[in-house]
């Protein structure tokens, strides 16, 4: 039987090269990162419970002062809901909708208003608007502090996707200063 030393035309190791070759290999797998080099923790900023709460509770207190009765959410960086409040003569169907544009605007870093003619029916990403949990209609935005992405709120149930967006607004200058405070 040829070993593959052969079949690649080299000659065969000795027994005291082949075992200092797997030494050598299992040192080499097996050696450990140093503990200075291993960044074991990423520190990623994100929306805060209390800075959520505050900009869902700023969003619909806006939007009940219009005269729209709409539901809130604030996802974090991940697109994972954080806070969600809804005004109780909302439609069923705004607490996912509400959730689907914030994780919308983080998803694709930008507002949901923004992806509408981004997406129009024939253009190359019209494709974006069959994913699942997309949600293609004004009233998500992204939530930023020092030019990061923290979190995304949206805000659905108003009489249009401008309102929506106006609520999601102003539920953002609620927390800007904090934002900015870092």
């Amino acid at each position: 039987m040829t070993s593959w030393f052969g079949r690649l035309g080299l000659p065969a190791p000795t027994r005291l090269a082949r075992s200092l070759l797997g030494g050598t290999l299992a040192i080499a797998i097996a050696a450990p990162v140093p503990a200075q080099d291993l960044k074991a923790v990423d520190r990623v900023p994100t929306v805060t419970l209390e800075a959520a709460m505050a900009a869902a509770q700023a969003a619909l207190a806006d939007c009940r002062r219009r005269g729209a009765t709409v539901a809130v959410a604030v996802v974090d960086r991940s697109g994972i809901p954080v806070a969600m409040v809804r005004d109780p003569l909302a439609g069923m169907h705004t607490p996912d909708t509400a959730i689907r544009k914030a994780w919308t605007a983080v998803s694709f870093k930008g507002s949901t208003t923004e992806l509408i003619a981004a997406t129009a029916a024939g253009g190359p990403s019209a494709g974006i608007r069959q994913l699942p949990h997309v949600a293609v209609i004004g009233g998500g935005q992204l939530i930023q502090a020092a030019g990061s992405t923290v979190g995304g709120i949206g805000v659905s149930g108003a009489p249009s996707g401008e309102m929506d967006d106006a609520c999601a607004a102003a539920g953002i200058r609620a927390i800007r200063d904090a934002l900015e405070l870092g």
